[in-house]
């Protein structure tokens, strides 16, 4: 395949003295600093910068093309025939965050992707729908953003589900509550005290776009030459957010439906935003339908508790749902574990079982069906 596949962040002090040289001192790389470029992707592309080829970052994704941009120009991409005949499934596609290796033509006006770098995170779900199949969301992601809203959005089991995506592509989530002046203070305190389970291992920020509490705070959080992504249904305030964050109406904010609460797609395309802070920011279309599949180690990590007590159930391959002798159930009998909590748990487990089962069943007829074409090509070839 000429695609790369996706890789993990090696320590950062294992590049070489001459590749952080070359990093500091080169003109070209200093015009990509400001889209996130760092010593650990340069020393992943630079067997790729030959010829006419360079380093672009996906910074918009439409339905038929992508943009990219190389620090100075933002330019229509496509991605090559090569590219496009060696792909086997969705997540061997371009998405936006992505580094990927250009070639330019026609006065720098249309870009030709060749290859996608090494990817430091992934972020994906389910595609939304009966389809089984990965939907990419965004890719070389430092923090995740979880947003919901302080009305008849806020959602415990689904804030879980958002974090079991995030925790999976080992991404740093950030829990975000907007609206909060629609909130009084004894309300605001329930939401705290909802919400503690997750303190311990998550920064939460409540803000209101309205008067701008918590913005400030929250804009103090923001780190220079990291990625930011925006998380939540439509409605909850990712494009006011994003708006305040860069200090103009740059995006256009639809109402929320009074009826029920809910939002328009405000956002209809994703797409990168690097803010004068030196921080970068992709914003996502609102998400209604979240799975999940492939999620063992997002699973573990935003259930830690849950499964800590799975090393005392009596029997190896415990379900957790019926058995005697089941620490799990033991604990949520005795209150150690919120019920709701465990209900969700096994909610988000069964689903992703499914889901990846359905997908590799999925895979292999996608493989018996290609091996059948093949078979049929050479059958013709001999008459």
């Amino acid at each position: 395949m000429s695609i790369i596949q996706e890789k993990h962040p090696k320590d950062i002090n294992n590049i070489s003295e001459e590749d952080k040289n070359e990093f500091e001192n080169n003109s070209v790389i200093t015009s990509l600093k400001h889209l996130g470029y760092n010593e650990w992707i340069h020393h992943h592309c630079k067997e790729f910068l030959k010829d006419n080829f360079s380093i672009a970052r996906v910074v918009e994704v439409n339905k038929n093309n992508y943009k990219v941009s190389d620090g100075e120009h933002t330019i229509f991409a496509e991605v090559s025939g090569k590219l496009l005949f060696n792909i086997e499934n969705s997540m061997d596609l371009p998405t936006i965050g992505d580094w990927v290796v250009t070639q330019c033509f026609d006065d720098d006006s249309l870009a030709i992707i060749h290859q996608i770098l090494p990817r430091k995170s992934l972020l994906k779900r389910k595609d939304p729908g009966k389809a089984v199949e990965f939907q990419l969301i965004a890719a070389n992601i430092d923090y995740a953003f979880i947003m919901q809203s302080a009305d008849a959005n806020f959602n415990l089991n689904r804030l879980e589900r958002y974090l079991v995506m995030i925790n999976e592509s080992k991404i740093q989530p950030i829990i975000v509550l907007s609206k909060t002046d629609l909130l009084t203070d004894n309300e605001l305190s329930e939401i705290n005290d909802k919400i503690k389970r997750f303190n311990h291992k998550y920064l939460f920020l409540p803000i209101s776009n309205v008067n701008d509490n918590g913005i400030k705070t929250l804009q103090n959080e923001l780190k220079s030459g990291k990625t930011y992504c925006l998380l939540g249904s439509s409605g909850v305030g990712k494009t006011t957010l994003l708006n305040k964050l860069l200090g103009e109406e740059l995006f256009e904010v639809n109402e929320v439906r009074e009826k029920d609460r809910k939002g328009k797609h405000t956002t209809s395309r994703r797409q990168l935003i690097c803010l004068e802070s030196g921080s970068i920011f992709i914003d996502t279309p609102g998400m209604r339908e979240l799975g999940n599949f492939t999620i063992g180690t997002g699973l573990e990590e935003t259930f830690d508790e849950i499964v800590a007590f799975s090393s005392q159930c009596r029997f190896k391959d415990c379900t957790h749902t019926h058995e005697d002798g089941c620490a799990i159930i033991e604990a949520v009998e005795t209150g150690t574990i919120d019920r709701d909590r465990y209900e969700n748990f096994l909610k988000i487990q069964k689903e992703s079982a499914y889901y990846e089962m359905s997908y590799l069943d999925k895979r292999k007829r996608d493989k018996a069906f290609g091996q059948m074409l093949k078979n049929y090509k050479k059958i013709i070839r001999k008459k």
